[in-house]
């Protein structure tokens, strides 16, 4: 058995926004990476559009830093529970994890998630309690938590001795002691090369390469990123890429590349422990094992959970269908599903019995929301339907997937929270108060329940609630939950709409388009006030007369339409629904765009 002293392999893990993007982007800067007169941005771990633009991370990243003669390798990791495969699938490449979690906040669902994954493979953890900054930061308090969350999770007593760092990622300072508020990241790098094992194994042996992320580009193709298991690795080795679903295939490694800072730096070889990339690989995936020809050995690569939510993906067929997008087919939408499901872990995607039809299954609404936003910016046009959980049959009793839901609200808003999660089939598990007059809730609630309940939330709480949730696995199913309580204004015929008949309509409800946008028959304009859809001629146009009276031509006031986020436009639709999705336009549209074919099909169903 060889030990490399001179490298350490962690990944960062917390919940989301409790720092660890802020914390890599410090490492980076007093690591020495960028000169003195360096334009340096914030998050640039963050790297695509959707990330900088929502603030969170979406895919795990990898960076490396050098500090006393020691080479630290770095994984960033999304914290959002939607995005748990992305953590799953690189614990394999790290020795050690930094625990990342919020001075006042404490624990959170994440925080559970990614700590049970990462001690159930026996790493060890090193617990940093960041933002100790923070108005009402409560360290000593924190760490409790994390102790007892350990023990709740069945931590061995090596894992429980956990050691503690301080830090203030925003500030870039890190201390074994919460009362000192200045200095610099040091005393965290230290404890790094002190708690993390370096890694070990056989640095003679044949080649073991398990490939545990891919990246794309544009010059070299596919890349896989992997750590050396056992032996060593050559640029232009040939070795034999054993197959995940079985089968061997002898490739050749035209190019090998290791991270320094923010880039890929090209190498001739690397050896045990060292995180690679390597390139000019076709058909490449997760989960595969490099090895050496002479010992085709592959690894076991860790079980990925289950996704809880699906939706079906179909080719649009509405009367505004391949005016924006650019691919439009049922081919283009097979290929780029399929090559989605390559790098993406937690996905499947499924044929339907129809040829214009996908079924596309993730961890939540916003891992598929994520993936349509992504799609409709390369170009492609699509429909998609409303999301539906995934049930399970366990000894003949149908199981649904369970969430755990907490919530921290003002006090005075507390029981219209529980109230309406009451009607969703959550159960209050448990409750407590914050400082500066918070609630803190904690539900086990039907992942169904919580299908468009967000705005809810938002309403009920005038903005000031926060919500987080993460799966806690099968339940026996609770029962029928009540849906949208309300209809949906749909337009009577095609044409563009007008301020006369966009007034007559806001009566009815709320409207989601303003006057001067071309709509078509069975296109859903607006929320109806009543539990019933409502057709409405919003094209309808004013007669001109020569007819003169008092107050009959005084201006039309419209209230300003509510314009829906992807996000809400997937929670709003109904079973007889969907959600048009081009490059430029977001449309809610009836199933059935006919009124008369709609009152048929309605009439069968009864």
């Amino acid at each position: 058995m060889t030990t490399r002293s001179s490298l350490r392999n962690i990944a960062i893990i917390a919940h989301v926004d409790h720092g660890k993007t802020t914390l890599v982007d410090e490492l980076l800067k007093q690591s020495g990476i960028f000169r003195s007169n360096e334009a340096v941005m914030e998050r640039m771990m963050d790297s695509n559009d959707l990330e900088r633009e929502r603030g969170i991370t979406i895919l795990s990243k990898n960076t490396a830093i050098h500090y006393k003669d020691t080479k630290i390798n770095i994984v960033d990791t999304p914290g959002h529970a939607d995005f748990g495969g992305e953590v799953e699938r690189i614990m394999m490449m790290v020795d050690g994890v930094l625990l990342l979690v919020d001075a006042f906040e404490g624990c959170m669902p994440q925080t559970r998630f990614v700590l049970k994954k990462a001690l159930g493979l026996g790493k060890k953890a090193l617990v940093v309690v960041n933002k100790i900054d923070r108005p009402g930061a409560r360290p000593e308090a924190v760490v409790d938590e994390v102790l007892d969350l350990f023990i709740e999770l069945g931590a061995d007593e090596t894992q429980l001795e956990f050691p503690v760092v301080y830090a203030s990622a925003r500030d870039g300072y890190a201390s074994t002691d919460p009362a000192v508020t200045q200095g610099d990241m040091r005393p965290l790098l230290d404890a790094i090369l002190r708690e993390v094992a370096p890694p070990s194994g056989d640095a003679e042996g044949p080649l073991q390469l398990l490939i545990s992320s891919l990246e794309y580009d544009d010059y070299v193709g596919r890349i896989g990123i992997g750590r050396v298991e056992r032996g060593a690795v050559k640029r232009n080795q040939l070795v034999t890429l054993c197959k995940s679903g079985g089968g061997f295939q002898n490739v050749r490694i035209s190019r090998l590349y290791q991270f320094e800072g923010l880039r890929r730096a090209e190498v001739e070889e690397a050896s045990l422990g060292d995180i690679v990339c390597i390139s000019g690989i076709e058909g490449i995936n997760i989960g595969e094992t490099a090895c050496d020809p002479e010992c085709p050995e592959p690894l076991p690569f860790i079980e990925i959970d289950e996704p809880t939510i699906s939706m079906n993906f179909i080719v649009n067929d509405s009367p505004f269908a391949g005016r924006e997008g650019k691919f439009v087919t049922s081919r283009n939408l097979r290929d780029r599903l399929r090559k989605e499901v390559e790098t993406n872990v937690s996905m499947r995607v499924e044929e339907t019995d129809s040829t214009d039809t996908y079924k596309v299954s993730g961890r939540g609404e916003l891992h598929l929301s994520i993936l349509i936003e992504t799609m409709r910016r390369q170009g492609y046009e699509m429909q998609v339907s409303r999301p539906k959980v995934i049930y399970k049959e366990t000894d003949g009793t149908r199981h649904e997937p369970v969430e755990l839901l907490i919530v921290e609200v003002p006090e005075q808003y507390v029981g219209a929270v529980i109230e309406k999660l009451g009607r969703r089939k959550a159960e209050l598990e448990n409750m407590g108060s914050r400082e500066g007059g918070a609630s803190h809730l904690e539900f086990r609630i039907p992942s169904r329940g919580l299908i468009g309940y967000r705005t809810e939330f938002l309403t009920d709480t005038n903005g000031n609630g926060i919500m987080n949730q993460i799966f806690a696995g099968y339940e026996p199913y609770k029962g029928d939950i009540a849906g949208r309580e309300r209809g949906s204004i749909v337009a009577h015929e095609s044409g563009e709409t007008t301020a006369y008949g966009l007034f007559n309509a806001q009566e009815r409800g709320r409207l989601f388009l303003g006057a001067g946008v071309e709509v078509y028959e069975g296109m859903i304009v607006g929320e109806c006030a009543r539990n019933e859809d409502l057709v409405c001629n919003v094209c309808k146009r004013k007669q001109l007369t020569n007819t003169r009276a008092a107050g009959s031509d005084d201006a039309l006031r419209l209230t300003p339409p509510s314009v829906l986020s992807l996000e809400q436009c997937m929670e709003f639709i109904k079973e007889d629904e969907l959600l048009e999705v081009t490059p430029q336009s977001l449309r809610l549209r009836k199933h059935v765009l006919g009124k008369e074919q709609r009152s048929k099909a309605q009439n069968r169903k009864q």
